[in-house]
């Protein structure tokens, strides 16, 4: 008598229970781990998107700015101050949009918001979860920083937590240098 070639019934019943109880297993730790991997997925985008306003700026001889809209958008623009130079006081054209970005695109509750931190990046004390000064920042054609109403900036933060109080912190310091920090649940970490 010749034997078939295959699996049996049964052998595929057991290969389908033990991927079902693998599957089962995996789930929670994946629907924990998205909110995480979406905040680190927004923060990483404000820091691309800072030094794409620092890079247009440098290329395009012009002024560049990143206008964070409390409390779920922020914005990346071109800028050209009106006649008297300043930035923000009404007689300024429309300024050019190169970029939008609500936090709602990311899900997972990411918005502004310092988690559980203690405390702003060097432990400075802070009651808004954007420190940039007028809620802004610009880059002049040198990459260097200024507030958006053109007086010299030293930089600021802007926090950013998800429904799970993870927290991250992308900043610009006085010289135009642009850092990402994590909250890990004692001290902000590079």
């Amino acid at each position: 008598m010749k034997r078939e070639k295959g699996f049996t019934m049964i052998e595929l019943l057991v290969v389908f229970i033990i991927l079902s109880v693998l599957l089962g297993l995996a789930i929670p730790g994946f629907s924990s781990w998205f909110p995480k991997y979406r905040l680190r997925g927004a923060a990483r985008d404000i820091y691309s998107n800072l030094q794409l306003a620092k890079m247009t700026a440098v290329k395009d001889r012009a002024r560049c700015a990143v206008l964070f809209d409390v409390p779920n958008s922020y914005r990346v623009v071109r800028i050209t101050p009106g006649p008297d130079n300043i930035y923000g006081n009404g007689d300024d054209p429309t300024p050019v949009a190169l970029k939008t970005v609500s936090f709602s695109e990311y899900g997972s509750g990411v918005g502004y918001g310092s988690g559980t931190a203690t405390g702003g990046v060097g432990g400075e004390a802070f009651d808004n979860n954007v420190t940039f000064q007028d809620d802004g920042i610009v880059f002049d054609s040198r990459g260097m920083v200024l507030r958006p109403t053109g007086a010299v900036s030293t930089g600021g933060y802007v926090y950013l937590q998800n429904n799970k109080n993870n927290a991250f912190a992308v900043g610009v310091l006085g010289g135009g240098v642009i850092a990402l920090q994590r909250w890990n649940g004692t001290a902000w970490q590079q």
